[in-house]
């Protein structure tokens, strides 16, 4: 075998190409708004807590915006709010 088992493997999953932050932020904030939600407090609660119950699954929301990491919400925001 040769591995020590007791060493933490690390991995990476290939990203979708096709997912688009900005695109699944503005349909998840639709989804949040037409349920009567403020979007943006829940998608704070979301990003802050990891806890998908902050988004709904209204026009499929709560998959949606799990396809993304948090990390990766996070700087797509932060890189739009920077650029401007």
């Amino acid at each position: 075998m040769g591995q020590n088992m007791g060493e933490t493997v690390k991995f990476k999953v290939e990203k979708d190409s096709d997912i688009d932050a900005r695109k699944i932020l503005k349909e998840v904030s639709k989804a949040l708004e037409e349920k009567g939600y403020n979007p943006i407090n829940q998608i704070v609660g979301y990003l802050l807590s990891g806890d998908p119950a902050y988004i709904t699954s209204h026009g499929n929301a709560r998959n949606l915006i799990r396809k993304l990491e948090r990390d990766e919400l996070l700087e797509e925001l932060l890189k739009n709010f920077i650029e401007g």
